[in-house]
């Protein structure tokens, strides 16, 4: 049988300190009241009973004298307890509170001649001082739990929000805001006293600081790596346009074209990771944008790439980050996979499946990593990367996945864009016709 699930606030730990607070408190209030209570109604009854036995001492003297009684006292008097009456008749003296025509009521009894001789106390005001003092204990008790989680709650939340804030900043910078920063205004003071928490987000706050540099010390390293190699490669490119043709000639203007595209893609990855590329939206329809990209790769590569439109669909995006997506999608399922390879189109989202082994289990896990691949084609892993890099600037979601076996396997991208939804009046026209229509309207009236 399985155990009910809590609720996600009980595992906070403002919830848990709250609970703690008032387990203790409530601990603590028990305590105490029990010993305030003990104390003093020990006390109060000790009063209450000395009281009687000195009268039952007055009392006997007089009955001994053989003085009338008390009203108060007498030999066997009706409401007398049994034990007590049963202990005086042993030749032994003792007391009891009891219910005596509706009030409490301190008796005591002693031996007199065989019988009973008792006298009653009213015990109403000890009993009312004592449940008078459980209701102050009760109701202090109540108020000194509530402020002292009232403060425990507040204490708890300041510290509940700065680790919120740590941990926000701690998944902006996960996000890819390296600047993000907690600053902790007791981090920056070292005279001030420093509690766990800031340090932690000093930690923190030291740790960005150190990525940021180390990434943007590689960032630099690979656009000035790449910027270098372009002005000998278009040198090296225009001498191999030079060489005799012959197979010797082809392979160093194959190698010189492959070491360009690597220089191309270091350069794009490089403005990538910095952030500053710009997108240019405009509104196309998905079908025939998809199509020129399969015409065009089958035109480089000469691969067959199978295109389905299932729903066309109108997306708002930067055509040529798209082209570039689709193109490296559709490049690497022919160089990673196995044919057929098959572009389909729904709506606004894009598949790109192959039939091949599918993607390997480190890129579903940590996504694409550069220069890294564990099939037989070429390539340097760099295909994926800028995918990613481009999908993320256009705004588009680009899921990376494997088809099951018995449905012939193979690796599936899945790339879902921003629909642009065409506003219609009332009668199904679209607005731009509608106000179309109106200015031809407008133009033959006059």
């Amino acid at each position: 049988m399985r155990r009910p699930r809590l609720p996600a606030w009980t595992a906070t730990l403002t919830w848990k300190a709250a609970v703690f607070i008032t387990v203790m408190c409530c601990a603590l209030a028990a305590l105490l009241g029990v010993l305030v209570h003990v104390s003093v109604a020990g006390q109060t009854v000790k009063d209450s009973r000395d009281k009687a036995l000195t009268r039952l001492g007055e009392v006997g003297r007089l009955y001994e004298s053989g003085e009338p009684l008390p009203r108060f006292a007498g030999v066997d008097p009706p409401g007398l307890p049994d034990s007590l009456r049963a202990l005086a008749l042993r030749g032994e003296s003792g007391t009891m509170v009891t219910e005596y025509e509706g009030r409490p009521t301190m008796w005591a009894a002693g031996p007199a001649d065989g019988r009973a001789l008792a006298v009653k106390v009213d015990y109403t005001q000890s009993a009312d001082t004592i449940e008078g003092l459980d209701r102050s204990i009760l109701g202090s008790s109540v108020l000194a739990i509530g402020a002292t989680l009232l403060v425990g709650a507040f204490a708890v939340t300041r510290i509940t929000r700065r680790l919120h804030a740590t941990a926000q900043v701690a998944r902006r910078i996960s996000a890819g805001d390296l600047d993000a920063r907690v600053n902790d205004p007791r981090t920056k003071d070292p005279s001030r006293p420093q509690d766990e928490v800031a340090t932690v987000s000093g930690a923190l706050d030291t740790m960005a600081s150190s990525l940021q540099r180390k990434l943007q010390t590689e960032q630099r390293f690979t656009a000035d790596v790449a910027h270098e190699l372009r002005t000998p490669l278009t040198g090296l490119s225009a001498a191999a346009e030079l060489l005799p043709e012959g197979r010797p000639a082809e392979l160093v203007r194959d190698r010189v074209r492959a070491m360009r595209g690597l220089t191309e893609d270091l350069l794009e990855i490089s403005r990538l990771d910095a952030g500053t590329e710009r997108v240019d939206l405009a509104v196309h329809d998905l079908g025939p944008l998809a199509e020129r990209v399969v015409r065009a790769s089958a035109a480089v590569s000469g691969t067959v790439t199978e295109t389905r439109v299932v729903r066309d669909a109108a997306v708002e995006t930067d055509q040529r980050r798209l082209e570039r997506v689709l193109g490296n999608l559709v490049a690497n399922a022919h160089k990673h996979g196995a044919a057929p390879v098959v572009l389909t189109v729904d709506g606004p989202v894009v598949t790109v499946r192959d039939h091949g082994g599918g993607y390997p289990d480190y890129l579903l896990d940590a996504g694409p990593q550069r220069f890294r691949t564990e099939s037989g084609g070429k390539g340097h892993g760099l295909g994926l990367t800028i995918a990613m890099g481009q999908a993320e600037v256009i705004g588009a979601e680009l899921v990376l996945a494997n088809a099951p076996a018995e449905e012939g396997g193979g690796a599936v991208a899945r790339l879902t864009l921003p629909e642009y939804v065409r506003l219609t009046d009332p009668d199904g026209d679209a607005d731009g016709d509608a106000d179309a229509d109106a200015d031809a309207e407008d133009l033959g009236a006059t």
